[in-house]
């Protein structure tokens, strides 16, 4: 068997099919972090997911902790294991299932990086007037990607839309009369959600301007957003728009981000931003609740004279 390899009696194949309604991103993690946890547990000698008890894999998350992983990336590996042995014990591979109860470190309670309503204004509207026009790049392929970075950011901002949403958006989900656009989440689970002005005109200058510069022959069918050799956008696509446009190291998510934030600022209910941003469980909306306690704690100090 090649150095690295799983012999087949872990069933990491079948356990990574099992995993249907996930997000491809997590299917991805949480087959790497089994493997990962096959790999260390073969190379103490055990030929198979039977021998391993619950103290072996207190050790291997106690390995983790000595490796210097986050206990946030921890958390999600025993989360893998959980759901991997969970898998096993129903279809009766093992006997008892050495992961129940398994306890990890809990993840850091990190609030995400907000922009602030001019930083959003600078990334999305830039240079007006004459000077956007100077700073247009010549030719119709240079505007075409000028006009998708564009339509690409007031999405992300105008909508909250995860990045992964995102480039997996067809141009038969857009409703530009109704001001809406209907996107897979997580879980494939679909929801739709509205669409500000300056998003619509973003996207219809796109339609109507760019896309035709971008796509070609090796186009998906319905794709809405293609890069430069007219492939679907993907993320890494995304943060280098971003690595363009903004002034300061912004993370694409870091636009959801804010427009979650700013909506609970302007007083919207926070079921009302849940249902927006896809979130099935209203705590981890809550998140944003405490970052826009801190922005007001923040603004509060800054501007009370006794503060």
């Amino acid at each position: 068997m090649p150095e690295g390899a799983a012999d087949p009696a872990w069933l990491l194949e079948g356990f990574a099919q099992s995993l249907t309604g996930q997000a491809d991103a997590t299917v991805e993690a949480y087959a790497r972090d089994v493997g990962a946890f096959v790999t260390w547990a073969q190379r103490g000698g055990l030929v198979g997911p039977g021998e391993v008890d619950r103290l072996l894999l207190r050790r291997y998350l106690a390995y983790l902790s000595t490796r210097r992983y986050a206990r946030r990336s921890i958390a999600r590996k025993a989360a893998a294991l959980r759901r991997y042995f969970a898998w096993l014990s129903r279809r009766q591979v093992i006997g008892n299932d050495p992961s129940a109860r398994l306890s990890a470190p809990a993840g850091e309670a990190r609030l995400p990086r907000v922009l602030s309503r001019s930083e959003a204004a600078r990334l999305l509207d830039g240079p007006d007037g004459a000077a956007r026009e100077r700073a247009r790049p010549g030719g119709p392929q240079a505007e075409a990607v000028q006009l998708r970075d564009d339509a690409v950011l007031e999405l992300l901002y105008g909508s909250g839309l995860r990045v992964g949403e995102l480039c997996g958006l067809g141009a038969g989900g857009l409703d530009m009369a109704g001001k809406t656009v209907t996107v897979w989440g997580k879980g494939s689970k679909q929801r739709r959600v509205p669409m500000n002005a300056p998003t619509v005109r973003a996207l219809e200058a796109w339609m109507e301007r760019g896309r035709s510069h971008l796509a070609g022959p090796q186009t998906p069918e319905g794709a809405l957003l293609v890069n430069r050799r007219g492939r679907r956008l993907s993320p890494r696509d995304v943060r280098r728009i971003l690595d363009r446009r903004a002034s300061a190291p912004t993370h694409p998510h870091a636009l959801r981000h804010s427009f979650a934030t700013h909506l609970l600022d302007g007083g919207a209910d926070l079921r009302v931003v849940q249902e927006l941003l896809g979130h099935s469980s209203l705590q981890t909306t809550q998140i944003y609740t405490h970052v826009s306690k801190e922005r007001l704690i923040g603004v509060y100090g800054r501007t009370h004279p006794r503060a």
